[in-house]
């Protein structure tokens, strides 16, 4: 099946090797075998993801932009992936995402990068997707029942081959069908058709039923049990001048009837969460051969760690 949407321009610059090329046999999908520790932390994760709508947990730090200026139907950019060191109890992601939140209840889809050793097992930089719905339900991925999987070629996890040398993006949509109501996942790019991934039915959710009531991109970092925080973005710090510490382009929106446009064109709220880190700005970015729209991330603190740095 294929979703109904408002189609977005596809853009290249994407350096990222997807390895799963072979098709699967007809009446198969690509799913990541899970071990017994493996769904049981899929079904923990859930009751402590960090999500931007709050920070109610210490050590966790976030860093991004947001709008609450729904119903948006979807949200898409380019996110920037960096393999980092990341400790056995702590996690750092790069996101995208939409949620919606009635008297402490929320319903909150994102996707993009993740390094979470304490679920995936080791240290590698995964692609990912998160859902939470009703009666406080949710899960990563396909490790229990939610995400529809439909793409036979690109599962929604998998371990990314990330470049030391080149900067690697990543470009997920989240959009709401137009027929269905459901939650697609799209992996756009240079070629056509884009990749459908597959999708979050609607019965999942009991908040979205006309939207979300906001969107956003950002990073967020959990710390270890014993304070020390792990690198956010590429870990380095900013140098002034073309040197940032993470970047998300393009950053595009669908409204409630459906229409494209950027976030810069709603009410936007900065997230920063500590006065020691430098902030964000708007401005372009050059790869490829392209210039692109991007929010740079000027984020970290003194010794590295104050800001997730």
């Amino acid at each position: 099946m294929k979703p109904s949407r408002t189609e977005l321009n596809s853009q290249t610059g994407n350096n990222i090797t997807q390895k799963n090329k072979i098709k699967c046999p007809d009446g198969t999908i690509p799913v990541l075998r899970n071990t017994k520790d493996f769904l049981t932390s899929a079904n923990l994760f859930p009751e402590n993801y960090v999500h931007p709508q709050s920070v109610d947990s210490p050590g966790t730090h976030i860093a991004g932009v947001r709008s609450h200026a729904g119903p948006y139907r979807g949200i898409q950019a380019w996110v920037y992936g960096v393999d980092l060191k990341i400790e056995k109890d702590q996690a750092s992601y790069s996101q995208i995402y939409l949620g919606s939140g009635v008297n402490n209840k929320i319903n909150y889809i994102s996707a993009g990068f993740m390094i979470n050793p304490g679920y995936f097992g080791d240290g590698r930089v995964w692609s990912y997707g998160f859902w939470k719905g009703k009666d406080g339900k949710g899960c990563y991925n396909t490790a229990c029942s939610g995400f529809v999987q439909v793409s036979q070629t690109i599962p929604i996890v998998q371990p990314i081959d990330i470049s030391a040398t080149e900067p690697s993006f990543l470009r997920p949509f989240i959009h709401q069908d137009k027929n269905t109501g459901n939650w697609w996942l799209t992996y756009l790019g240079p070629d056509k058709p884009n990749g459908d991934l597959g999708y979050w039915p609607k019965e999942l959710f009991n908040l979205f039923d006309n939207g979300a009531n906001m969107v956003g991109v950002g990073g967020v970092v959990k710390a270890s049990p014993s304070g020390s925080s792990p690198p956010m973005g590429n870990g380095k710090f900013p140098d002034g001048g073309r040197r940032t510490s993470a970047i998300f382009a393009n950053i595009d929106v669908l409204n409630s009837n459906y229409n494209p446009s950027k976030i810069s064109s709603f009410p936007i709220e900065i997230l920063v969460d500590s006065p020691q880190c430098y902030g964000l700005r708007v401005g372009t970015v050059k790869w490829y051969r392209r210039t692109r729209l991007g929010y740079f991330f000027n984020y970290g603190g003194p010794g590295g760690n104050s800001c997730g740095v």
